[in-house]
């Protein structure tokens, strides 16, 4: 382990070569935190940043290793802020232990977190990829490797209690369900180290021979399970693992050398971060809270000699780079296909579109889709056949959207989806999501409700979700749903559709009074609409909203700011409407030939009856 004495003498080195002492036309000085660099990932992090630091003149990085030790990062950390650090990057073994550190800077400077979350909002940005979503994925893969037959598997997660283990192994346990003839025989924590992970398994195989397949939460605990399989004997074994880093000795060798059955990729955001932290220092409007990058699957069947292209050394190159529309100076032609007009939340949307792209000098052809899946449907085929540059749109539900698609692919023309998520097989068909994190509403819904209502006493919810099978429904339903069932105190009496309507969350509220009257504690509405319909229905029956009956709602619109502040809504979780500006940055982005992460996730807050106060005049929609 690194001592303190040689961290600060490793820390000056770098200031002296890189910080701003280096010259006098330094801007920028950022401090980049590792919990380590034995591991790859980490290693092509700092390579990521280091690169595209150099292709700037400005700006100068610090970084530190904390040699696996959470105690020795957190004092890293301190060290970087009295070098006087303007953004701090920073990456996690340990998310819980790190959180009140990160806490601290984050009232101080502004953070970017990567890859492993902390716990609580208490910071800038994030950057990483959709752990749940990956673990599923290598969940799906395991079901087709072990075929209906089944097996057994063996799980080797990272440090315990870390978010992004609990995340990969929900996903992956999840995706098993689909098979009732697999079971998970051992599940061992091996902290994300090789000799760790090799360590446990081979003390485990010396007393058990049956076992399928080895699912590792990273490619260097997966490469552990591999040494341990091969010094017992047990080369037949599957072994899955995370991270896909595409180096000399990364994933694409370990499968070739048949070491590993296949992989997912984790990009490690390393250029996103510079990326994204000039625009946070230099004051851009529109930087999100959350990116998330896209993971790729890689097997013996992948297409060993495509690598990942690098758009900004592309673009810096001029024998490389391909003229543009906006080189040529002709106007990006951008086919919206709005959702609907359902609520005001959906109306303020639509304006900040419009809007932004007047501004932008983009030509938006816009049509409405009245809440019609088949008419939305139309309308992106008909912008197909205009060969417009980019289509974006806001899906009515999850699910159809396959075929069409599929469509826009052929033709070359990329999608962004805006405010809501499709749920295909193939999720190259939609090239990026701007948007909200929908289960983090309904998560920060409920994380409010359970402070609020403590006690012995039992609290009992009708819920009034949005539109059948629409992302926001699903998303909001489950996360809501997942922190409440950590509560013994909480009961959801029924959950009610009212399609995001004032007039259908009235009537809904109408028919659960009748149901269950004076039971009903709480009534959680998926959206404002609702909520304010609720609020008529419940004064029409002699009670009081916000008093004899808590409300939360999520999209945190005027008008719920004002119900806020007369007291008939106890809390709204934001979910912000103003994309417009975000939209057209990411067009104007897919047509400079650049890469888009495959989530842009909004900044968002939560506001209760005290803040809704002092925020009603600033409100913007």
């Amino acid at each position: 382990m690194m001592t303190a004495a040689l961290l600060c003498i490793f820390i000056w080195h770098c200031i002296q070569v890189n910080g701003r002492e280096a010259g006098n036309d330094v801007r920028y000085l950022i401090g980049v935190s590792q919990p380590n660099l034995s591991e790859p990932w980490r290693v092509v992090m700092n390579d990521e940043i280091r690169k595209e630091v150099e292709q700037r003149g400005d700006v100068r990085v610090i970084f530190t290793d904390a040699a696996q030790s959470s105690s020795q990062q957190a004092e890293d950390v301190k060290n970087l802020l009295e070098y006087g650090i303007d953004l701090l990057i920073v990456s996690l073994d340990d998310p819980v232990a790190l959180t009140p550190t990160i806490s601290d800077v984050y009232r101080k400077i502004p953070v970017i977190v990567m890859g492993r979350g902390v716990t609580g909002y208490d910071y800038t940005l994030y950057i990483g990829t959709d752990n749940e979503m990956i673990g599923k994925k290598a969940g799906e893969f395991a079901l087709e490797t072990l075929g209906p037959a089944g097996g057994k598997i063996i799980e080797v997660q990272g440090l315990k209690g870390s978010p992004s283990v609990e995340e990969r192994s929900k996903g992956f346990r999840e995706a098993l369900t689909e098979s009732p003839n697999i079971e998970i025989t051992a599940t061992f924590n091996a902290d994300w180290q090789r000799d760790m992970a090799e360590d446990l398994l081979t003390g485990w195989f010396a007393a058990h021979r049956g076992v399928d397949m080895v699912f590792a939460h990273n490619e260097a605990m997966a490469l552990g399970a591999y040494r341990a399989a091969h010094h017992a004997g047990l080369d037949h074994l599957d072994i899955i693992g995370i991270d896909g880093v595409n180096s000399e000795n990364g994933s694409f060798k370990l499968i070739s050398e048949n070491r590993l059955t296949g992989t997912f990729t984790s990009p490690t955001g390393g250029k996103e971060a510079v990326h994204y932290g000039i625009d946070i220092l230099n004051k851009e409007k529109g930087i999100p809270k959350k990116v998330i990058l896209r993971s790729q699957k890689i097997t013996a069947r992948t297409d060993m000699s495509v690598k990942r292209s690098d758009p900004a050394k592309d673009r810096s190159d001029p024998e490389k780079r391909e003229t543009t529309k906006q080189d040529e100076g002709k106007s990006i032609v951008l086919g919206f296909a709005q959702v609907g007009t359902e609520s005001s939340w959906r109306l303020a949307n639509t304006k900040s579109v419009i809007a932004a792209a007047k501004e932008a000098g983009i030509d938006l052809l816009y049509d409405n889709a009245e809440q019609s899946q088949e008419r939305q449907i139309e309308i992106i085929r008909r912008f197909i056949k205009q060969k417009v540059d980019v289509i974006a749109f806001s899906p009515k539900t999850e699910t159809g959207w396959e075929e069409v698609l599929q469509e826009a692919k052929e033709a070359g023309i990329p999608v962004i989806l805006s405010d809501r998520e499709v749920n295909v097989s193939d999720d190259t068909l939609w090239t990026a999501y701007i948007g909200s994190d929908m289960m983090d509403e309904g998560r920060r819904a409920a994380h409010w409700l359970a402070g609020e209502l403590t006690g012995q006493k039992r609290y009992r919810i009708v819920e009034l979700e949005g539109t059948e099978k629409s992302a926001p429904a699903v998303g909001r339903k489950k996360g809501f749903e997942e922190v409440i069932r950590q509560h013994g105190n909480f009961e959801i009496l029924g959950s009610y559709s009212g399609d995001y309507t004032y007039e259908d969350g009235k009537k809904m509220m109408e028919t659960a009074l009748r149901q269950h009257g004076k039971l009903i504690d709480v009534v959680y509405a998926h959206n404002d609409d609702m909520a304010l319909g609720a609020i008529q229905a419940i004064e029409e029956y002699g009670l009081h909203p916000g008093k004899d009956m808590v409300i939360i709602s999520i999209d945190a619109t005027r008008p719920a700011f004002q119900a806020m502040v007369t007291g008939k809504l106890n809390m709204a979780v934001e979910c912000n409407p103003l994309l417009g500006p975000q939209l057209m940055k990411a067009v104007r982005d897919l047509m400079d030939g650049k890469e888009l992460p495959m989530k842009i996730i909004t900044s968002e807050g939560v506001f209760t009856q005290e803040t809704a106060k002092r925020e009603l005049q600033n409100r913007e929609f």
